[in-house]
């Protein structure tokens, strides 16, 4: 893994919390909220700066102006929600170059599983739970709030136990 243990264990406890607010909000919403994407932009910008060296660091900004850009193509293709796009975006300094596929093939699973638990729960006694949650309503929209967070909460979980 590019993303040491040490470094993975200094992100955590901050992209745990976020995250887990993401996939929430999406999944009840359908929106992600802006708050969540800056706080785990801040997040990076401060934790980043004592996890990783120096130039480590500042290289993991270009991420954000890649994702950024690629994120504002996808949603202008109507390929990616806007929220979406700003949480990659957010979390893309926390991923190592290095790691790119590993993510890739992360996310592919997280989203297939996803997806499967998201349709099971809606017509489950589960969804008593939560029946507010607009995405249960969403015929042709998916939250990706729910995969996006679980890749990027699971990647650096494997981070810091593969050390």
């Amino acid at each position: 893994m590019g993303t040491s243990a040490q470094t993975a264990l200094w992100f955590l406890p901050a992209v745990v919390p976020i995250s887990l607010w993401v996939a929430w909000s999406d999944l009840a919403t359908m929106k992600i909220p802006n708050k969540a994407n800056l706080a785990l932009l801040v997040a990076f910008v401060i934790l980043g700066f004592f996890a990783l060296p120096f130039d480590d660091y500042l290289w993991r900004y270009v991420h954000v102006v890649v994702a950024l850009v690629a994120g504002m193509a996808l949603n202008a293709a109507g390929a990616l929600g806007a929220g979406d796009a700003k949480y990659i975006t957010a979390a893309a300094p926390f991923v190592a170059l290095s790691d790119l596929s590993t993510v890739a093939i992360l996310l592919g699973a997280c989203l297939l599983v996803g997806f499967a638990l998201h349709r099971l729960a809606r017509v489950s006694p589960i969804r008593t739970l939560v029946p507010d949650w607009k995405s249960w309503e969403e015929v042709r929209r998916f939250p990706m709030g729910f995969p996006l967070a679980a890749t990027m909460i699971i990647y650096l979980v494997i981070a810091a136990t593969t050390g």
